[in-house]
């Protein structure tokens, strides 16, 4: 065992040996020493070696406040301007776009979709450069980025400058939801994660609020008070420079790690690495190890990660861009869609607090998400069975469906939560995000310009693909608990021996025993 030499005996129970005996042996739940290597830890590794850290309940509540209120507004800003800039395309859509780019038949679905194919391109080469740069500073060039980026919307004059600003501005935000799961993951407990996530998360539906508001009020004005621009030009301009104005700010603010944290001081960064500890996966690692990406390609929760990933973001691409034409075929004005796309902003923030909130209570976040995935169905089958003239509850369908994210968010979490090992974690997130890609691609494809106004067929697609997403969470949840009993039987085992300090040796999930994935 290259580096380690001092061993301690893990504890056992009388449950442990139980679980030994009645639990299923699992193909890679082996420990694997060969690759717990003192010579290569994690960044935290010296950090904590070299300092005791004594935390008190009351010391670690003080901390965690502290780093909730300077890290959690930066990341919740920032990830809601993510939503709002993929969306101000729907609001252009009624706002006059189709018809001064001259946008006929699919034009607008593939102005939609090309967006993913530049995310796609890019997320793979993005996430080996927030494990290999420091995090917030990789982070903070793409926000700024993506804002200029999203500001020559304005200038575009045809179908081919639309593709060709969509494609870099896919490509900029591809860092944005692994980045962000990465911070989740430096600086919080694991019980403390899903309700992180749905917090930064909500801001999407924060996003929609104000998105639809600030575009209301633009297009209202410039209708009594015309200026030298078009209002959806004008709208992509006023989101673009606050993007970047924010990730400026960004920039100057967030810390890469606890290790350069300018809000803590020295004691407090060794207290900070040390509450989180009982994570089993440290706070990063720079280097690139072949052995965790072939784990990420080979383990089946990985995969069931990527096709949920796939399945459910098919409904997401198809309605983040035609939201505001699917509410205006419930019989409202374009003027009126804007405004009512808010609420649906306001439920997707209650179900993700909620859903975040009780799934780290009961310990039980798979689940919770699953819950928002079947109102979602019960959303759709009220906009596909209602009678064309029931306005109000096909738009309360709609209302319903903004829950389907918190089974996304749920495992987005969990590749924080469940996935050890920087390279294996950079690598999973990857592949869930290309699979986002994959989906949000197709959605758009599936509003037919021949369906419309009512895209039925369209509706009739997302209510199956909700359907298989929920089955694939079921699934999820029962893998995570055989494994955790799988684990617990080898921790039982006489001959089985704990390495000091392998929390901060960069070992994945499969090769920690001590590691338990939560649900």
């Amino acid at each position: 065992m290259s580096g380690v030499e001092h061993l301690s005996a893990a504890p056992s129970s009388a449950n442990e040996k139980k679980a030994a005996d009645d639990s299923p042996k699992c193909a890679d739940t082996s420990f694997s020493p060969k690759h717990a290597d003192n010579s290569d830890p994690d960044e935290a590794f010296n950090l904590v070696a070299g300092e005791a850290a004594v935390l008190t309940p009351e010391d670690e509540k003080r901390l965690l406040r502290k780093i909730d209120r300077n890290m959690m507004p930066l990341l919740c800003i920032v990830y809601g301007l993510n939503y709002l800039d993929k969306t101000t395309l729907s609001y252009a859509s009624v706002m006059g776009i189709k018809t001064d780019l001259h946008l006929v038949g699919q034009d607008y679905s593939w102005i939609a979709s090309v967006f993913y194919f530049g995310y796609l391109f890019w997320e793979w080469p993005t996430n080996r450069l927030l494990q290999r740069l420091p995090l917030a500073k990789y982070s903070a060039f793409n926000v700024i980025m993506w804002g200029l980026t999203l500001c020559c919307m304005a200038a575009v004059k045809n179908f081919g400058g639309a593709i060709a600003v969509r494609f870099f501005l896919g490509a900029f935000e591809a860092a944005v939801s692994p980045g962000f799961a990465l911070f989740t993951s430096q600086w919080y407990t694991k019980q403390e994660q899903g309700t992180r996530v749905g917090w930064w998360f909500s801001f999407n539906g924060w996003a929609q609020i104000v998105g639809g508001c600030v575009a209301y009020g633009i297009a209202v004005g410039t209708q009594s008070h015309p200026i030298l621009i078009k209002s959806w030009q004008l709208v992509f301009l006023v989101t673009g420079f606050f993007t970047a104005i924010m990730g400026f700010l960004f920039l100057y603010l967030m810390p890469d790690s606890q290790l350069n944290a300018r809000f803590l001081t020295q004691q407090e960064r060794v207290m900070a690495v040390e509450r989180i500890r009982i994570n089993q996966q440290g706070v990063g690692n720079k280097h690139f190890k072949w052995h965790q990406c072939r784990e990420a390609l080979t383990d089946p929760m990985i995969w069931a990660f990527v096709l949920y990933s796939a399945i459910s973001s098919i409904p997401n691409g198809g309605v983040s861009n035609f939201f505001s034409q699917l509410i205006v075929s419930f019989g409202f004005s374009e003027s009126e869609s804007l405004l009512l796309g808010a609420p649906g902003g306001a439920i997707q923030i209650i179900t993700l607090l909620v859903a975040g909130h009780f799934g780290d209570r009961f310990k039980n976040r798979i689940l919770f998400g699953a819950a928002g995935v079947l109102l979602a169905v019960v959303g759709l089958f009220l906009i596909l069975l209602l009678p064309l003239s029931n306005s109000g509850g096909r738009l309360a369908g709609y209302y319903l469906y903004q829950s389907s994210s918190t089974g996304f968010v749920a495992l987005l979490g969990l590749i924080s939560t469940n996935v050890a090992g920087w390279t294996k974690k950079t690598t999973a997130a990857a592949m869930y995000l290309i699979a986002y890609c994959v989906g949000n691609i197709i959605g758009p494809q599936v509003f037919q310009a021949t369906d419309a106004p009512q895209y039925r067929n369209a509706n009739i697609t997302i209510l199956v693909c909700l359907c298989v997403a929920f089955a694939i969470l079921i699934f999820i949840n029962v893998w995570c608990r055989r494994q955790n009993e799988a684990k617990a039987a080898i921790r039982a085992s006489p001959s089985y021996a704990k390495v000091d300090g392998q929390e901060f040796l960069d070992l994945t999930d499969r090769e920690n025993p001590e590691f338990i994935y939560s649900l």
